[in-house]
């Protein structure tokens, strides 16, 4: 999870420097995608581990972290 953010945070820096360059906005804007892109995919993969540990907390007897109400509204909140 880390390594992904720090790579966005990495992309991010790259995009702040191109517009600081004057560079093309396309390039920007291709750039800022490939940020978002890399942050939902972090934001997913934390909903996904909230899931897996929902289901094996439930699986074991013992009450899950989030309900299923709060699970579907972080996945919504990333939608």
């Amino acid at each position: 999870m880390l390594n992904r953010l720090r790579r966005a945070q990495g992309q991010l820096a790259a995009v702040i420097a191109m517009i600081e360059a004057g560079r093309d906005g396309k390039d920007v804007v291709t750039q800022l995608a490939a940020v978002s892109r890399a942050l939902d995919r972090a934001g997913f993969r934390m909903v996904a581990g909230a899931m897996r540990q929902c289901l094996t907390e439930r699986h074991r007897g013992h009450a899950p972290p989030l309900s299923e109400a709060e699970l579907e509204k972080l996945f919504l909140t990333l939608a």
